[in-house]
């Protein structure tokens, strides 16, 4: 009897332990850019499975698409999501919310580039929850023709970083400009390395370069200073990093070379090649790795009809 109640009491915990430890999700688009949203899931940060569904449709926007998927999950547990709905013309990005993954808020457009009419593209957003001043910040680029100095871009392509934070997703700041490091940059990412210590992950999106640099701060909000020269070759976009052991995993687009690259480090000054120790699957494009119990990632599977892993 005490033999049968000790293994029943041990397989609780193991079953405990399993759906409270951390693994991770990883948001996803395929081509065609109109297909929805799609996540990967892994275990350890570095070997990711597809769950083989579309998690949500595009809904808004003139083209219909969702691109650059980018997600946080606030203190209160709700997950957030901002994306690209347009190449040009349009005004702002998309948002929808969801407390587990599967079932999403109707799908809002947020005009941050109304006040500017001129404005070619909101491209790329990227949501930070900045836990120093309790509030969400969201990040984007857009070119407004003639605003900055002629560089190697045409005007239509001379791209700098805007941002808005929230506290609530329903009022706004208003809109201001985030980063202008003398180029053309776009698909930048905030960093918390440790309490009043940032690195922000850009591309420089000036032709010939297109390759990954960084920079630093003090604020989630900047300003940015201290550009480093080229950490990625050329022909890379879509950064996303993510904190897995003692290191910090920055993955990349290498686009130019049609796979997925990343690059492992501890200070986000010298860098290690990490790219052998990935598995990713085919047709994945960029989006942000965002930590979750195993229990999430659990449901998911059984929602989508697939045995636990």
């Amino acid at each position: 009897m005490m033999k049968r109640l000790f293994i029943a009491l041990a397989s609780v915990a193991l079953l405990a332990t399993s759906c409270s430890r951390q693994a991770y999700v990883f948001t996803s688009f395929n081509e065609p850019a109109t297909a929805g949203l799609r996540m990967l899931y892994s275990q350890d940060g570095y070997k990711w499975n597809d769950f083989g569904r579309v998690f949500m449709k595009p809904e808004i926007g003139d083209q219909k698409i969702l691109r650059d998927p980018s997600m946080v999950q606030g203190p209160d547990g709700t997950y957030h999501l901002v994306w690209t709905t347009g190449w040009k013309g349009t005004k702002g990005f998309g948002y929808a919310s969801s407390k587990d993954l599967i079932n999403w808020s109707p799908q809002r457009s947020i005009e941050v580039m109304k006040h500017e009419p001129s404005t070619v593209n909101v491209w790329a957003p990227e949501i930070f929850y900045d836990d120093e001043e309790k509030q969400f910040v969201i990040i984007w680029a857009s070119t407004i023709p003639h605003r900055f100095p002629k560089g190697v871009e045409e005007e239509s392509n001379n791209h700098r970083m805007y941002y808005v934070t929230t506290k609530d997703f329903q009022t706004f700041s208003d809109t201001k400009l985030f980063l202008d490091p003398g180029f053309s940059v776009i698909d930048a990412v905030i960093v918390k390395m440790e309490k009043g210590k940032y690195a922000l992950v850009l591309k420089d999106n000036t032709r010939p370069n297109r390759n990954m640099k960084i920079a630093y701060s003090d604020k989630a909000t900047g300003p940015y200073t201290g550009v480093t020269s080229a950490v990625t070759g050329v022909l890379t976009e879509g950064p996303c990093v993510v904190r897995v052991k003692d290191r910090w995993l920055m993955y990349y687009d290498a686009y130019g070379e049609k796979t997925y690259r990343a690059l492992s480090t501890k200070d986000f000054v010298k860098f290690e090649d990490a790219t052998s120790k990935l598995s990713i699957p085919e047709g994945h494009k960029h989006g942000t790795i965002v930590p979750v119990p195993q229990r999430v990632i659990n449901k998911i599977l059984k929602d989508s009809g697939q045995e636990k892993n």
